[in-house]
């Protein structure tokens, strides 16, 4: 009687590298990689993930039309190579596509390990949908059979691989699914290397969806996101490891750099705390957004407008915080309808961020071009024209001040004013980012609350008084606007959940003040499309996730 050899149960200690990585950067990607793996590799980790299209940073776009561009981030994947060692890893890169016919080029990830690539896997579904266009550059993956590693199958996806689950969605948009192909040819543990960007509520949905797939398929599961800010999008990390009930039992932070291990032997691993509220996860994903912005563009200082309202109370807040008040130049520019109640606030707002506060005064400014006006002007009552040549005094002074002083002009118009028009071409819509562009009003004012909660950063007088453009005597917005809460409702029905007017009156919004606000949204297009970039916290944002023709019929 012989007996058979006891085998060893697998062990697969894998580390979730959640890095931060910028567009094009190949050596700087490559350094992180090569960190981060020697630190997974010290913790005895067996495999080490990194996020979707490492090496190139992403989304590339249509850098990856450069052929240069393409070869720079093959020679860092070559040069990586033979430098990881000891451990495998999973790089994302884009790969040329060798077939004469297709697009040129996959969206793929190599495994690394013992100085060579072991396996390439490509991603398979390709979204074109909101903010995503990869079914522009990059040719679809086809079928893969699981990788052996460590005793285990490993089924190795890509981002929107796993956003197919029939189960999970109503509608699914492709005919095919790539989980439920992987774990038919007998995957035992699935991974998944992203680059999925963040919105209110996406985490946690993310998360949720996955937990579905685990617990449908019996299955554990392993999601390593990008973290950081790429122009108008910002990635929230928070990684994670799924037993197969679905429970978290690895979790990376939220918001920034992190490194977890997770143990697919005993399922255990390591646990952050993340960010789940909405107030505190916007704050979060702006400093973050705001911070990469200005980082990876070269930008050191920002200087704001400050009027003595909470938006630009709020974008001086968030600067400060991602920058540091050294870095933050505020300019109040009153004029003879700014309130003594406006200006003190400003000047209040500057002593509790510590930031300077420059005053030019912009009375003198206006009676000249109003005189230099009056031919034209002749016999004309004073309106929305008058209100807009104070507001393109201040963008005129504001980015004087950037050029004089190289500073970058944070502008500080809400969603709310953005979506209607309530804002100015060459005025207050002047900058080089949009910082709140993506933030209702009425949540502006629970950011203001948020950053409020430690100590009174937002002067409450800014917080409390009736919000005002003060561009005419005794101004109100709610001279123009419906009150913010009715607006934001309607907005985020028409907007984000893409209701019909019909459908939105039917949630007992008054028939009038819908057909009002979609119509000032229709016809404020040609403003959104020359306004600054805005960082994107919304499932739905106004620029490239939201592309209406200018020249169309309006109406229903």
């Amino acid at each position: 009687m012989s007996l058979r050899p006891i085998m060893p149960a697998p062990i697969v200690k894998i580390a979730l590298a959640q890095i931060n990585t910028t567009v094009g950067d190949f050596d700087g990607n490559a350094a992180k990689v090569l960190e981060a793996a020697e630190r997974a590799r010290a913790r005895a980790a067996d495999l080490v993930l990194f996020p979707e299209l490492t090496l190139p940073g992403y989304p590339p776009r249509d850098l990856v039309e450069d052929p240069a561009f393409v070869r720079g981030n093959v020679a860092a994947l070559e040069r990586l190579i033979p430098r990881v060692r000891g451990i495998a890893a999973l790089v994302g890169y884009v790969e040329p596509n060798p077939a004469r016919e297709g697009k040129s080029l996959f969206n793929a990830a190599a495994v690394i390990r013992d100085g060579r690539v072991e396996r390439t896997v490509r991603k398979r579904l390709l979204p074109t949908y909101d903010v995503f266009d990869e079914g522009r550059h990059f040719e679809p993956g086809g079928p893969q059979e699981p990788w052996p590693f460590g005793g285990r199958r490993l089924g190795l996806t890509i981002c929107e691989d796993v956003w197919n689950d029939r189960e999970f969605h109503r509608r699914p948009i492709y005919h095919e699914d790539p989980v439920v192909q992987v774990h038919a040819a007998g995957a035992d543990l699935l991974v998944n290397v992203s680059a999925s960007p963040f919105a209110v509520g996406k985490p946690a949905l993310r998360r949720e969806m996955v937990a579905g797939i685990a617990r449908r398929h019996r299955l554990p599961a392993v999601l390593v996101n990008l973290t950081g800010g790429n122009d108008e999008l910002i990635f929230d990390g928070s990684s994670f490891a799924l037993d197969p009930e679905g429970r978290v039992v690895a979790q990376a932070a939220s918001f920034e750099e992190d490194l977890v291990l997770w143990d697919a032997a005993t399922l255990e691993g390591e646990a952050r705390a993340t960010v789940e509220e909405e107030a505190p996860a916007i704050r979060k994903a702006l400093v973050l957004g705001l911070r990469d912005y200005f980082r990876k563009t070269g930008f050191t200082k920002a200087v704001i407008g400050l009027s003595g309202g909470i938006d630009s109370a709020v974008v001086a807040a968030l600067a400060v915080e991602a920058l540091g008040a050294s870095n933050v130049l505020g300019v109040s520019m009153p004029s003879r309808f700014s309130s003594g109640g406006s200006r003190d606030d400003a000047a209040a707002l500057a002593r509790n961020l510590g930031i300077e506060l420059m005053t030019i005064p912009i009375e003198g400014i206006f009676r000249s071009t109003l005189d230099a006006l009056a031919p034209g002007f002749a016999g004309r009552s004073f309106d929305t024209a008058e209100e807009n040549v104070q507001a393109r005094i201040r963008g005129m002074l504001l980015m004087a001040l950037s050029n004089k002083l190289g500073h970058l002009v944070l502008s500080t118009g809400n969603k709310s004013e953005l979506a209607v028009g309530y804002c100015t071409l060459y005025g207050d819509m002047a900058g080089g980012l949009a910082v709140i562009s993506d933030v209702p009003k009425t949540a502006v004012y629970r950011l203001a609350a948020e950053l409020n909660r430690e100590r009174e950063v937002i002067p409450r007088a800014s917080i409390e008084k009736p919000p005002s453009a003060e561009l005419r005597p005794d101004q109100k917005d709610s001279d123009s606007l419906p009150d913010y809460a009715v607006l934001d409702a309607i907005l985020r029905a028409f907007v984000e959940e893409l209701k019909s007017p019909e459908e939105i009156v039917a949630l007992g919004f008054p028939p009038d003040v819908v057909a009002r606000v979609v119509r000032m949204v229709e016809r404020n297009e040609y403003k959104r499309r020359q306004a600054a970039p805005g960082l994107k916290v919304t499932s739905k944002a106004f620029g490239m996730g939201r592309r209406i023709p200018i020249a169309r019929k309006l109406g229903r």
